[in-house]
C-alpha cells in the first residue's frame, strides 16, 4: 500500500497558525527571552515624524535592526542623532504585527561610550537641583551697561576670538579682562575655578580688594564663561561639582556660552543665564554704543518738545488770566516776573543736564581706545551744537510768549473801566456796593455812591425821572 511518505517514518502534521497569532506568539517569546535589552550600533535613516515619534535603524558589519522611539522618550534626548552616529540604546524587542518585522522599541539613547558619564551627569544634576543651585529665584539679570566684563576661556579657543570680535564691534569702550584657563582635560576644572576666583576679586562686591584697584584693573560687573562645542567628554570639565559651587557663589551675574545650542552642562544650569553660543553670550552684555547715542538723541528731542509744550501751556494760562483781569497792570507785571523765573529755572535745568551728559562722555572718553576717539569727538561737537541751539529756541519761545502777553495787556488796558470814567461817566452803586444801571432801581431818599475818575461822591436821590 502506498502511504505517500516514500518509505520514511510518518510524522504528525504541524499545527496551523493564523498569521497574527503566530506574530504575537513570537513577540511574547522575544519579550520573555531578551527584554530589557541594550544594543550598540550606528544610526541609519533617522527620521522624526510630525507626531514626535522617531524611526531609524541600528546597524553594524553583521546586521541591521529596525527601531522606533516614541515621542515621550524622544523628548528626553540631549542631542540630535545623525546618520552614522555610534550610539547605545536601551529598550525592548518586539514584533510589529502589521508587517511581521522584528523591531526594537527604544526607551533611552546615548552616544556610545557615554553611558557612565551620562549617569554621573544625571546624579550630580539631581543633587545640585535638590540643593537649590538651579532655582530661578537666585538668577540675576545681566547689567545693561557694565563697567567691565570678565571672560574665562582658553587662549587657543575659537570662542575667544568670536567673543572679543563681538564685543569690539558693539561696545569698544567697555574693558574686557581675560582670565585664561584650559577648557578640557583632567586639570581644566581646577583651572576654571582659579580663573573665576581671580575675577571675583574685581567684581562688584562689598569685599572688593583695593590692591587690585591700584593696578588700574577695571571693576567687573558680569562674567562670561565660554567655549566651543564638542562631545560629552570634551565638555566634561563643565560638569564638575566644585566648578558648579564656585559659579553659584559668584558676586556678579555669570553667563555661560558653552558648546552649541543643543549642548547642556551643569555649569549652564547653575549660571545666571545660558546663551546658545559664545557669540550670543557676548551679545547679551553688549548693547551697541550707537543704540545708547540714539536713545540720548531721542531724550533730547523729548525734552525740547516737553519744553515747548510747557511754554505754550503757560502762555495760554497767562492769556486766560489776562482776560479775567479788571485792572491788569499789577497782575501783568507779576506774570512777567513769574515767566522770567520759569525761564531761568528751565535754562538752569538744561545746563545741569548738559553738564552731566558732557561729564559722562568725558568719563567714557577715558576708557575708550584710540580708534573710538574720532567718533566720540564728533558726538561731543554734535552735543555742543545742540547746546548752542537750545538757548536760542528757548529765547524765541520766551519772546513769543512776551509778545502775546503784551498784546493781551493792550487789550485789557483798552477795556479798563477807568478809561470810561475819564470820559465823564460815573459808576453808581448803593450802600451795599450793588451797581445801578436803570433809573427805576433808585428810590427817592436812597443813599448812593458815584465813582468818578479821581474819587467817589456820596449822593441822595431827590427824585427819579424814567425815560
Amino acid at each position: 500500500m502506498n502511504t505517500g511518505f516514500s518509505g520514511r517514518e510518518a510524522r504528525p502534521a504541524p499545527a496551523v497558525w493564523a498569521v497574527g497569532a503566530l506574530t504575537r506568539a513570537v513577540a511574547d517569546t522575544l519579550e520573555a527571552r531578551f527584554n530589557p535589552v541594550a544594543v550598540r550600533g550606528e544610526v541609519s535613516g533617522f527620521t522624526r515624524a510630525s507626531s514626535g515619534h522617531c524611526y531609524f535603524a541600528l546597524k553594524d558589519d553583521a546586521g541591521q535592526l529596525r527601531c522606533a522611539m516614541f515621542r515621550r522618550a524622544a523628548g528626553l534626548l540631549d542631542f540630535a542623532p545623525r546618520e552614522g552616529d555610534l550610539v547605545e540604546v536601551r529598550g525592548r524587542l518586539t514584533v510589529y504585527g502589521p508587517r511581521g518585522d522584528l523591531q526594537l522599541v527604544v526607551e533611552a539613547m546615548a552616544r556610545a561610550g557615554q553611558g557612565a558619564l551620562f549617569e554621573q551627569f544625571l546624579r550630580l544634576k539631581a543633587q545640585l537641583e535638590a540643593e537649590g543651585l538651579f532655582d530661578a529665584e537666585r538668577k540675576r539679570p545681566p547689567p545693561a551697561l557694565p563697567r567691565g566684563i570678565g571672560l574665562v576661556t582658553s587662549l587657543g579657543a575659537a570662542a575667544l576670538r568670536d567673543v572679543l570680535t563681538a564685543l569690539a564691534r558693539r561696545v569698544p569702550h567697555i574693558p574686557v579682562l581675560l582670565a585664561p584657563a584650559p577648557v578640557q582635560g583632567a586639570g581644566a576644572p581646577a583651572a576654571l575655578v582659579e580663573a573665576l576666583s581671580k575675577l571675583y576679586l574685581l567684581a562688584q562686591s562689598p569685599r572688593r580688594e583695593t590692591a587690585d584697584l591700584a593696578q588700574n584693573l577695571p571693576p567687573i560687573d558680569v562674567i562670561l564663561l565660554v567655549r566651543g562645542g564638542g562631545s560629552i567628554e570634551d565638555l566634561w570639565a563643565f560638569n564638575d561639582e566644585r566648578l558648579a559651587r564656585t559659579l553659584a557663589a559668584s558676586p556678579v551675574p555669570v553667563i555661560s556660552g558653552i558648546g552649541h545650542e543643543t549642548d547642556f552642562t551643569i555649569a549652564d544650569f547653575v549660571a545666571d543665564l545660558r546663551a546658545p553660543t559664545p557669540t550670543a553670550a557676548a551679545e547679551l552684555v553688549s548693547v551697541p554704543r550707537a543704540q545708547w547715542l540714539a536713545d540720548l538723541d531721542a531724550q533730547a528731542e523729548r525734552l525740547a518738545r516737553a519744553l515747548g509744550r510747557r511754554l505754550d501751556t503757560e502762555a495760554q494760562r497767562l492769556d486766560g488770566l489776562a482776560g479775567r483781569l479788571g485792572r491788569p497792570s499789577a497782575a501783568v507785571a507779576a506774570e512777567w516776573r513769574r515767566l522770567d523765573r520759569q525761564a531761568q529755572r528751565l535754562r538752569h535745568a538744561l545746563q545741569l543736564r548738559l553738564e552731566r551728559e558732557q561729564g559722562r562722555l568725558a568719563r567714557a572718553d577715558e576708557r575708550l581706545p584710540r580708534a573710538a576717539q574720532p567718533a566720540l569727538a564728533a558726538e561731543r561737537q554734535r552735543l555742543a551744537r545742540l547746546a548752542e541751539r537750545l538757548p536760542q529756541a528757548l529765547a524765541r519761545q520766551r519772546e513769543s510768549a512776551q509778545e502775546r502777553l503784551a498784546r493781551a495787556a493792550l487789550r485789557l488796558d483798552a477795556l479798563d473801566p477807568r478809561r470810561v470814567l475819564e470820559r465823564g461817566y460815573a459808576w453808581l452803586a448803593d450802600t451795599r456796593g450793588r451797581p445801578l444801571t436803570r433809573a427805576a432801581e433808585a428810590e427817592p431818599g436812597q443813599a448812593l455812591t458815584a465813582t468818578l475818575a479821581d474819587g467817589k461822591v456820596d449822593l441822595t436821590v431827590a427824585g427819579r425821572h424814567p425815560r
